[in-house]
């Protein structure tokens, strides 16, 4: 009879250091607070109280005392964005990232450094970062010899969407850096934000060159790099992580109408996404997609167009791509079908929208 064996008191012990499983899963438009509770030592770092900081966000200041807390995802845009006036530094967002560990991720990242290869773990960062994070989505592809890890704010009216691009990616290097090894860098990054009057912190950080008015944040780095060993790994650990996660996603009661979001906002910019190619990909018909779409009170058009929106509105805000390019990456043949779209969706032309965004 072959032996049986039982996780060890050990396995149990590190296990539990991820903390007890949530009673609820997390909601759209929520996100832990995990790499952002680093903001309370960057504030003091300053010189600054981060209490009325804090508060002036909506939050409670004993939120931050532990990182498994959830606030929303919009309050994190109002607190980073306060954050940088008030330390007048503009590169705060990376900061956060540049500070926080692979552990900031939570059970997401414990899992990263138990899966078998470089490649396992990022792809569970893909897979499973909604139960950590559900205002922002990551995407890995693969693009002959360089593989691209992007990250997407796609909660409407998020503020300081480029200081949380920036702080996900520094902490996306961190993790890579601890699965590969200290001396570990990509090939480029790319962000979705005008090029800042001082490049150092960036390039301090990546050790690499930095690209912007992307549209959208990306780590590249070699595909080789996917098919390392993660040193230490251990399956048993990684299996009964697996087993949490795969729970906690399958007791999620989230609208459907956020996995539609998510969906798009990955894909927007660079594949189709009519209703019939969205349905398809999800492996159902068009009248299943529009009839779950009805139940959670939300048309498919106005999904896009919200998504669409978003999109504009950070591309017009944050960088300097030129409208044509705008509206080409968001598929209007011509950029005046944009700019009345655009003018539906808000009441501005794109040209205004981007002035008065720049002087808020």
């Amino acid at each position: 009879m072959k032996d049986i064996v039982l996780p060890s008191a050990s396995h149990n012990a590190r296990l539990s250091q991820t903390g007890p499983t949530p009673r609820r899963t997390l909601p759209p438009g929520y996100i832990h607070l995990g790499v952002a509770k680093e903001i309370v030592p960057i504030l003091r770092e300053f010189g600054r109280d981060p209490d009325p900081i804090i508060r002036a966000a909506g939050l409670d200041p004993l939120l931050f005392e532990d990182g498994a807390n959830v606030i929303p995802h919009t309050a994190l845009g109002r607190l980073l964005a306060l954050s940088v006036a008030r330390t007048h530094c503009p590169h705060f967002g990376l900061l956060v990232g540049q500070r926080a560990t692979i552990l900031s991720l939570g059970m997401v990242g414990r899992l990263m450094q138990h899966s078998d290869t470089v490649g396992d773990a990022m792809r569970a960062l893909v897979s499973y970062l909604s139960i950590q994070d559900r205002g922002a989505v990551p995407s890995l592809t693969i693009s002959d010899d360089v593989a691209l890890f992007s990250f997407s704010v796609y909660q409407p009216q998020t503020e300081s969407a480029d200081q949380i691009s920036d702080g996900f990616l520094a902490v996306t290097v961190n993790a890579l850096r601890t699965l590969c090894g200290s001396d570990w860098n990509p090939i480029e990054v790319l962000l979705p934000r005008a090029a800042p009057k001082d490049l150092e912190p960036l390039r301090r950080h990546f050790r690499a060159p930095v690209r912007f008015n992307h549209e959208t944040a990306v780590i590249v780095f070699p595909t080789r790099d996917l098919d390392r060993p993660v040193a230490g790994a251990d399956p048993i650990l990684r299996a009964m992580l697996e087993e949490r996660i795969q729970q906690m996603k399958g007791a999620s009661d989230s609208a459907f109408s956020d996995d539609i979001r998510r969906l798009l906002r990955t894909r927007m910019t660079r594949q189709r996404c009519s209703a019939e190619d969205i349905a398809e990909q999800l492996m159902m018909h068009r009248r299943t997609l529009n009839r779950r779409l009805k139940g959670s009170g939300m048309g498919y058009r106005a999904i896009n167009n919200e998504i669409r929106f978003e999109i504009a509105r950070q591309l017009l805000v944050d960088t300097e791509v030129p409208l044509g390019e705008i509206a080409a990456a968001l598929g209007y043949s011509e950029a005046s079908a944009f700019t009345r779209a655009f003018r539906r969706w808000s009441g501005e032309t794109p040209t205004a929208w981007r002035i008065n965004g720049r002087h808020v």
